[in-house]
This record gives C-alpha cells, sequence and structure tokens, in this order.
C-alpha cells in the first residue's frame, strides 16, 4: 500500500484532483467528509462543539434539523485564531481517528489518497509515502472562491488562516498547477498517477 497526502490551499481545486484520483482507482479519505460526519447531529464530536461555542456564538450554532450551522462557526474562526485552534482540538482527533479505520480497510497494494487541507499546517508529511501538493495563483483562488460566493474579505481571511502558497511548495513530493482547464488537469492527474505508480517504493 502506497499513502499520498493531498493537499492544496482553498480554491486550489483540490477537489477535483481528488475525484481524478478515484476515478484512476485511488481509495479516497477525504478529511472535509470525515470532518462532516464526526460533527454529525448525535454525534459526541457536535455536543463538544456546542459546548465549546454556543455560548459566544448563540442559539444560531445549529440549524433547524439539529445540524452544525459550518457557515455561522466558519465565520467566526476563520477570523479569530484562538477560535480556530479550539475547533481543530475538538475535531482533528476525532477525523484521525475515523481515518484510521478506514484506510485500515484498504486491499493490498492500494494507493491510498488523504485528501486534507491542513496537512502542511498540522506538519503530517511525515505521515505519508508521498505528499502531492495541489498548486494555483492567488488570484486564481480568489476568483474561484467568489464564484462560491464568498466575499472578497472572507475569502482572503480563509486563505490567510491556512499555510502559506510557500510553505506548501517546499512540502510537495509532487505538484498539480491548476491554474488552467480541467482538460489541463486531466492531463496533469494523469501524468501524477503515472508518477506515483512508477515511482520507486520509499526506504523503510
Amino acid at each position: 500500500m502506497v499513502t499520498i497526502g493531498l493537499t492544496g490551499g482553498i480554491g486550489s481545486g483540490k477537489s477535483e484532483v481528488s475525484r481524478r484520483l478515484a476515478a484512476h482507482g485511488a481509495l479516497v479519505v477525504d478529511a472535509d467528509l470525515l470532518a462532516r460526519e464526526v460533527v454529525a447531529p448525535g454525534t459526541p464530536g457536535l455536543a463538544a462543539v456546542l459546548a465549546e461555542f454556543s455560548a459566544q456564538v448563540g442559539p444560531h450554532l445549529t440549524g433547524p434539523d439539529g445540524s452544525l450551522d459550518r457557515a455561522v462557526l466558519g465565520r467566526l474562526v476563520f477570523s479569530d485564531t484562538a477560535a480556530l485552534r479550539r475547533l481543530e482540538a475538538i475535531v482533528h482527533p476525532l477525523v484521525a481517528a475515523r481515518a484510521e479505520q478506514v484506510m485500515a480497510g484498504a486491499p493490498p497494494g492500494a494507493v491510498v489518497v488523504y485528501d486534507v487541507p491542513l496537512l502542511v499546517e498540522n506538519r503530517l508529511e511525515s505521515h505519508y509515502d508521498r505528499v502531492v501538493v495541489v498548486d494555483a495563483a492567488d488570484s486564481t483562488r480568489l476568483a474561484r472562491l467568489a464564484a462560491r460566493g464568498l466575499g472578497r474579505d472572507e475569502a482572503q481571511a480563509r486563505m490567510a488562516a491556512q499555510a502559506s502558497r510557500a510553505d506548501r511548495l517546499a512540502a510537495a513530493d509532487f505538484v498539480v498547477a491548476n491554474d488552467g482547464t480541467l482538460a489541463d488537469l486531466d492531463d496533469a492527474v494523469d501524468e501524477l498517477w503515472a508518477a506515483l505508480n512508477c515511482s520507486p517504493e520509499p526506504p523503510a
């Protein structure tokens, strides 16, 4: 089994790369999806988040169905570093435990891609055989975030809360440039997949 840490700044197109790697046959473990799962209604994770932040945010932290309102919480934590660290202290251990369960079920010889936005921020490089960074210019990322409906100030705050572009690139074994078209990205991921399967095994 080969483990790949896949990361990239918000708006870089990491999810598009993840989908293409899955189409090639990789087992993708998506940290964002797991982060939603561990704070789903009725979970200990959600109870812990509510206990930590309800006094600060108020009753609007959950929606009518009892699910966490990620937009409300996001506006708080991406403008308050201390609040972000408190949230991470709750969610990250739960995500890590769930990811281990998923990865334990990988078949022999699998390429397991762990799609994790904060790989560099949390110094997780050594946890994987290879690190892949999806890279795009800040202007490209801002345009993509605007298309998602994020205002410029909020988009810039979210970008600033993550590792710098330079730090991510310094951690990369492979870089997928994603400033072009989806066809360009198809070609880049095809090349990446070939490289991942042809690269020598890392030292034991």
